[in-house]
C-alpha cells in the first residue's frame, strides 16, 4: 500500500458509492433481470453507477490495485492487492425500499481478505474491521443522534456455543441449492429462532451480536470477502461448508461463536 490515509480513502469509497445510489432509493427505479429467464437476479442503474464511481477513485488512487465488481467484473485480478466490490448487496431489499442492502467494499492481500466495509447509507451505518477488531459506526444514542452525530463502537459477536439458543438467519431458503435445502433445515430445526431476509446486513448483525448463526449457498466472493475481516474480527468464524476458506464463495457458513460453528458444520455435512 501507498502513505495514502487508507481509513479515509475506505471512507471515501463509502461516500462515493451512496452519492451514487442514493437519489435512487425509494424511487420508481426500473430493474433488469441478469438472470434472463432464471431466478430473478436484478441490477439497477443504482448498482452500475455507484461500482463505476469506486472502480474511478481506486484507479485514480492506487493504479496498480486490482478490482473485482459484481457488475464490471475483474481489472488486474492477478495484483498483490484487489479490492472486491458489491455495490448494492441486496438489490432485491433496495428495489423493495427496505433498508436490508448494503455497499461491501473488501480489500484481499495476496488473495487473502485483509479489510472489510459494509456500509448502509440509508440507516447512516457502517459496520468494519481488519480480521483483528471490528466496529461499527452510526447515529448516536438519543438527542446527539437526532442532531445527525454519528459514534463508533467496538463490536464483538456473541457466545452462544449451543444451537438450541441460537439466532439462525438466511436470505431465503428458496435461495439455498436444492440439493443442499435440507441440509440448512436439518439445522435451522434445531435453532431457537430462524428469521430470513438480510443478505449482507445479516452478517453484520452477527458480528454486532444480535444474531448467532448465517447459512447461505451460491454466493460470490464479492458477495463474502468483504464480511470476512468484520466477521473475524469481531471474534466470530465464517467458512465454507466443508470447513475451509470462505473467500471464494459457494456454500457459507457464519457463527459468532466457534463452538456453534463447529455444530453447525456437524449437521450441515451430516
Amino acid at each position: 500500500m501507498t502513505a495514502v490515509d487508507f481509513d479515509k480513502f475506505v471512507e471515501r469509497l463509502a461516500d462515493v458509492s451512496a452519492e451514487a445510489i442514493m437519489p435512487f432509493f425509494r424511487t420508481a427505479l426500473a430493474a433488469d433481470d441478469k438472470a434472463h429467464g432464471g431466478a430473478f437476479d436484478p441490477v439497477t442503474e443504482a448498482d452500475r453507477g455507484a461500482e463505476l464511481a469506486m472502480r474511478r477513485l481506486i484507479e485514480a488512487t492506487f493504479p496498480d490495485h486490482g478490482v473485482y465488481g459484481e457488475e464490471f467484473g475483474h481489472l488486474r485480478e492477478n495484483a498483490e492487492y484487489v479490492w472486491v466490490l458489491d455495490p448494492i448487496d441486496g438489490t432485491k431489499s433496495f428495489i423493495c425500499g427496505l433498508p436490508l442492502w448494503g455497499t461491501l467494499i473488501g480489500l484481499t492481500h495476496h488473495g487473502r481478505p485483509c479489510y472489510g466495509l459494509m456500509s448502509q447509507p440509508f440507516t447512516r451505518e457502517r459496520f468494519f474491521g481488519d480480521g483483528e477488531a471490528a466496529y461499527w459506526r452510526g447515529p448516536a444514542r438519543g438527542a446527539e443522534g437526532a442532531r445527525g452525530v454519528l459514534e463508533t463502537r467496538k463490536i464483538a459477536s456473541r457466545h452462544c456455543p449451543e444451537l438450541a439458543q441460537a439466532t439462525l438467519m438466511t436470505t431465503s431458503p428458496l435461495l439455498i441449492d436444492p440439493a443442499l435445502r435440507e441440509h440448512f433445515h436439518r439445522v435451522e430445526r434445531g435453532a431457537r429462532l430462524s428469521r430470513y431476509g438480510g443478505d449482507c446486513y445479516a452478517y453484520c448483525a452477527l458480528a454486532a451480536g444480535h444474531v448467532d448463526l448465517v447459512i447461505e449457498t451460491n454466493l460470490q466472493p464479492y458477495d463474502i470477502v468483504a464480511l470476512i475481516p468484520i466477521i473475524e474480527g469481531a471474534g466470530g468464524v465464517v467458512t465454507n461448508w466443508s470447513g475451509g476458506a470462505a473467500a471464494l464463495g459457494g456454500a457459507i457458513v457464519a457463527a459468532g461463536d466457534p463452538a456453534l460453528h463447529e455444530q453447525a458444520l456437524e449437521l450441515l455435512n451430516a
